[in-house]
């Protein structure tokens, strides 16, 4: 049996853009998506701690060492520029594998949202 499970997160990142005229996604630094194992196309979760949405998107690099977390078409209603989000990749498991696994949890500098 396969169950669903959290691969990677995000923790408190600041949204630095929101962009309604683009073609949906989120676009996230990409030293942030190494660090979680967030990959380029990837289905995310994204959870806004300052009004409590949440929306799935998908993921597409961002410059490295920019901080940039920009949600762009439709999510960008969703969120403003200084907002605080968590950023949720899942995955498919094996049950038992599931009970071992340890996800990529990653706590960005909650200012600059750049790795210390």
């Amino acid at each position: 049996m396969l169950i669903q499970v959290v691969k990677s997160k995000i923790h408190r990142a600041r949204v630095t853009q929101a962009d309604l005229n683009y073609i949906g996604s989120i676009t996230i630094d990409e030293d942030l998506m190494k660090a979680s194992n967030i990959i380029e196309g990837e289905r995310v979760q994204i959870v806004n701690n300052n009004n409590g949405a949440r929306l799935e998107t998908y993921a597409i690099k961002g410059e490295a060492g920019s901080g940039v977390v920009c949600l762009n078409g439709a999510a960008a209603r969703l969120v403003a520029v200084g907002d605080c989000i968590i950023i949720i990749g899942y995955g498919f498991m094996d049950f038992e594998a599931a009970k071992t696994f340890k996800p990529a949890l990653v706590f960005p500098n909650e200012q600059t949202n750049l790795i210390d």
